[in-house]
C-alpha cells in the first residue's frame, strides 16, 4: 500500500515588473537539498542556477516563463516562496563599515524586504530631438551571462544592451528589436556618441532592486551604521 501525499499549502503573489498574479507553493525538502549545496559552494553562479531550478517546481502558474522575467523579478519571488518553506526571517552576516572587518549576525524579515524603484528610471532613452529607444528588464540568463562570465569583453555588454533593446521610434515609425538581427543591433549601438550611451548605461543603474536597509552595531567599537542589502545573495541562507 502506498504511503499517503502531504497536502501542500498554496500562495498568490505579485511579480513586481508586470503586476501579474500567480500562485505558488513553499519548497519541498528535496528542494531544499538544492539550495543547501549551491549554498555551500558559496558560488554566485551555482546559487543563481539552483534558485531557478526551485522557482520552476514552486510556481504553479502554467504560463509563467522564468527565462522571460527580470532578475529583480526573480529575486523577489524566491525571497517570498522561501519566507513561506522555512521562516518569515534569515540571519545575514554584515560587515560593519566602519571598521570594514567586524562581522555581526543580523536578522532580517523577508516580509519587510521589497523591490525598490529609483524615481530617476525611466525605461524610454532619448537618443535625439528625432530617435527615442524603449529598454526592456535582463532575463535572468542574460543577468548570468554579463555578471558571472570571469571573460567578459565589449562585445558581451553590447549583446547585453541588444537584448535588453524593444523597440526604436520616432514620432513616425518604430523598429521592433525582434525583427532586427544581432548584427543590425550593434551597429545601431556603434552610431551612438557618448552621452547617448551613458543614457543607456542610467537605465542599468537605476534599474529596479531588491534592496533592504537595516542598521548594524560594531560590538567592538559601539558605533551604529546603516547597512544596505541588495540583490538575492545579500539574503540568501
Amino acid at each position: 500500500m502506498p504511503l499517503p501525499k502531504i497536502s501542500t499549502p498554496t500562495y498568490e503573489l505579485k511579480i513586481p515588473s508586470s503586476g501579474k498574479l500567480i500562485n505558488y507553493r513553499p519548497f519541498l525538502v528535496k528542494e531544499e537539498k538544492i539550495l543547501i549545496i549551491a549554498m555551500e559552494s558559496q558560488s554566485d553562479k551555482e546559487i543563481t542556477r539552483a534558485v531557478k531550478d526551485v522557482l520552476s517546481s514552486c510556481i504553479l502558474t502554467k504560463d509563467v516563463k522564468l527565462d522571460d522575467l527580470s532578475t529583480f523579478d526573480i529575486e523577489y519571488l524566491f525571497l517570498n516562496i522561501r519566507g513561506k518553506s522555512v521562516g518569515e526571517s534569515v540571519e545575514v552576516l554584515v560587515t560593519c563599515p566602519d571598521d570594514n572587518k567586524t562581522k555581526v549576525p543580523v536578522q532580517v524579515n523577508l516580509d519587510e524586504i521589497q523591490v525598490q524603484v529609483n524615481k530617476d528610471h525611466q525605461r524610454d532613452i532619448q537618443l535625439d530631438g528625432n530617435l527615442s529607444m524603449r529598454m526592456k528588464y535582463p532575463s535572468m540568463g542574460e543577468f548570468i551571462k554579463s555578471n558571472f562570465n570571469v571573460d567578459m569583453k565589449v562585445n558581451d555588454t553590447f549583446d547585453l544592451v541588444c537584448s535588453c533593446i524593444e523597440q526604436v521610434y520616432s514620432e513616425e515609425e518604430s523598429w521592433s528589436a525582434s525583427d532586427c538581427t544581432k548584427k543590425e543591433m550593434n551597429e545601431f549601438l556603434e552610431q551612438l556618441n557618448t552621452t547617448q550611451f551613458q543614457k543607456i548605461e542610467k537605465f542599468f543603474e537605476t534599474m529596479p532592486k531588491l534592496s533592504h536597509t537595516i542598521k548594524v552595531l560594531n560590538p567592538n567599537t559601539k558605533v551604529q551604521s546603516d547597512v544596505v542589502l541588495e540583490g538575492l545573495t545579500a539574503f540568501f541562507a
